[in-house]
């Protein structure tokens, strides 16, 4: 099983990387700030405009450091790799398997069933939390017809009706998700799922965690030999990672979802954190940048049993297992690639 590694986030915009033989150098107004060994290092990701030398590049590139650069609110930019790894043959299966549609229903269904069955025990474990003495008949109603809908996936053939069933399972999760903010109810508010740009403080923490999470998946499936481009429920597009999207249903619940709320109702965050911009949108500060960036790589180290493979693996980790779970249902080791679901 991999190790779990730090994934390096540098947020201060002036910053310049560079490298020191095998350290990882951030120099800020020709100072050294920090250092680390590269041997320590699964990914590093750069908010706003900073340079890097070539020199940095050839070293991630070489060790296989995925060097990733953001605007300052976490738009990708771009991201600098290496010589394509992986099984040739493995990639080539996985296009056959994108082109058969049948195989890509069959595919999405799961993605789809296995976010479902998340986004449910989200609203259950808040359910059985505050339902002592307290009537909460719309999420009793939410976490029913996330069970209907999950059926309905598992029995569709159509790729559009899967989509459509998604898109009313989503609509009804995140319709429920502001009865699952206890804190700061004034601030912290969800009239439903809305970005580019997001328009609430919910909404900005959510869409700042999905992207770290989709940096995540991405470069699981790249280290098992994985297309992140080729996926089954996401279509094809120019620039879209559509497998890694695919991938990041099952997690979103789970790993983002959880850690926003977890971040509202303990009151790590508040009002002060976020800021408003000419476009309407709702931005975070850098220090309620770092806060969540703090949260998401606690979160990361924390063990987890996990259902297949019945072994206790860092959270951090749960892309790097469902990727080479899905390479080894491509070639055909298992008979159906296991979905991850939380009980």
């Amino acid at each position: 099983m991999r190790k779990l590694l730090n994934t390096l986030y540098v947020t201060t915009p002036e910053s310049y990387l560079a490298r020191d033989g095998e350290n990882v150098v951030i120099r800020l107004d020709e100072k050294e700030k920090f250092r680390m060994p590269i041997h320590n290092i699964e990914g590093i990701v750069c908010f706003g405009y900073m340079g890097a030398s070539p020199a940095l590049m050839h070293l991630c590139a070489e060790r296989n450091v995925a060097l990733s650069f953001l605007t300052e609110h976490g738009r990708f930019l771009c991201r600098v790799e290496g010589a394509v790894s992986g099984n040739v043959l493995l990639r080539r299966k996985q296009y056959r398997m994108a082109d058969d549609k049948e195989q890509s229903v069959e595919l999405a269904k799961l993605f789809v069933a296995g976010k479902l069955s998340n986004c449910r025990t989200v609203l259950q474990r808040s359910f059985r939390e505050q339902s002592s003495g307290k009537n909460l008949p719309e999420m009793e109603s939410a976490i029913q017809l996330l069970a209907l809908k999950q059926k309905q996936v598992l029995s569709t053939s159509s790729a559009d009706v899967l989509r459509g069933v998604e898109g009313e399972a989503a609509q009804s999760y995140f319709g429920t998700f502001d009865q699952l903010i206890l804190a700061q109810k004034e601030d912290f508010f969800m009239k439903g799922r809305n970005r580019r740009p997001p328009k609430d403080n919910v909404n900005a923490m959510l869409s700042f965690v999905y992207m770290l999470l989709m940096h995540e998946v991405r470069a699981a499936l790249e280290s098992v030999g994985l297309d992140p481009c080729v996926g089954f429920l996401h279509t094809d597009r120019p620039g879209r990672a559509s497998l890694a999207l695919d991938m990041m249903e099952e997690f979103r619940p789970y790993l983002a979802d959880r850690l926003v709320l977890s971040l509202i109702n303990r009151r790590q965050v508040n009002k002060h954190g976020f800021k408003g911009n000419e476009a309407g949108g709702i931005l975070m500060t850098d220090e309620t940048r770092k806060e969540v960036l703090t949260a998401w790589q606690k979160r990361k180290q924390e063990e987890i049993q996990h259902p297949y493979l019945q072994t206790s693996i860092a959270v951090g980790l749960l892309p790097y297992a469902q990727a080479m779970l899905m390479a080894r249902f491509i070639r055909g080791d298992i008979d159906n690639y296991p979905v991850f679901v939380n009980k």
